[in-house]
């Protein structure tokens, strides 16, 4: 019989404002877990990878490969509406754009599929996508639009560009009527199997630290507005619009979103979301 694992587990934290309310009172280090930070997608692949037992990740992952994993309720990144932080640039009027070139940011997975849905289902847009470091005036000398997301999107958004701005999640509630889920956090099941105190541990702490940054979220509008830059009513209004709940219209919004990305041959089979039983027990 081997030894327990007692080293603290790796978990993933998105490296964007938008995930700050899960994590901001969450320690980076105790004697169960780890904080990692990355964007999206770096975190995406060492998920899938075995690099990490658990992590906020985008929402596209767990449709990939469900049966890997379990969501820890509760807790999510999404809107019900406009998102101000996943939005496509636009050289030139959207009828062009949906047969001419995108360039697509490399650090996302959910929106970037969001995106290919929204144009193809909605405006029967078929362009040639092209994916690039997130630098708007290097994605738009050869394309017609960008697609950015996160604080790079932020960023672009205050600039003096004269670009029409797409947002994402606008479009999608305008469509389907539904909240749409950019970011889920997902346990490994394996990982699940073997550390269970562990994975509690920290699902008990990210709630925790939801709870707190929703009921008083001025210190995080504080904190992004000296490091990210704007004032602390676009901030206030930004926190305000993200639903960190998982409540019913994100998870309906998300699975409407595995079946669009099943239809387009994006995912192999419309994914059903199975959660951890937050009350499972070890008895250590």
């Amino acid at each position: 019989m081997g030894v327990p694992d007692s080293r603290p587990i790796d978990v993933g934290r998105i490296d964007y404002t938008n995930t700050w309310p899960l994590f901001h009172y969450v320690p980076d280090e105790t004697e169960d877990y780890r904080i990692v930070r990355r964007v999206p997608s770096g975190l995406n692949r060492m998920l899938q990878e075995g690099k990490l037992a658990v992590s906020a990740v985008s929402s596209f992952i767990y449709g990939m490969d469900p049966q890997s994993y379990a969501l820890l309720p509760g807790l999510s990144v999404g809107t019900v509406g406009r998102v101000r932080s996943l939005l496509l640039f636009l050289k030139k009027p959207l009828r062009e754009a949906l047969r001419g070139k995108i360039a697509l940011t490399d650090t996302s997975a959910t929106t970037i599929n969001l995106l290919k849905i929204i144009l193809a289902l909605r405006y029967d847009g078929n362009p040639e996508y092209t994916v690039m470091q997130p630098d708007l005036e290097a994605m738009l000398e050869e394309n017609d639009a960008a697609l950015l997301i996160g604080d790079s999107a932020i960023r672009a958004s205050w600039t003096d560009h004269g670009l029409e701005v797409m947002d994402l999640g606008q479009e999608w509630h305008e469509w389907t009527g539904l909240g749409m889920t950019y970011a889920v956090v997902a346990a490994r099941r394996d990982a699940l199997a073997s550390r269970p105190e562990e994975v509690l541990h920290l699902h008990r702490d990210l709630l925790d630290s939801r709870r707190r940054s929703v009921a008083d979220p001025e210190p995080l509008v504080q904190r992004a507005a000296a490091l990210i830059g704007g004032s602390p009513a676009y901030w206030r209004e930004y926190f305000s619009a993200i639903r960190y709940d998982f409540g019913p219209e994100l998870r309906e919004g998300l699975e409407l979103y595995y079946r669009y990305a099943h239809q387009l041959g994006l995912i192999g089979e419309p994914a059903s979301l199975a959660f951890i039983d937050p009350q499972l027990s070890t008895g250590r």
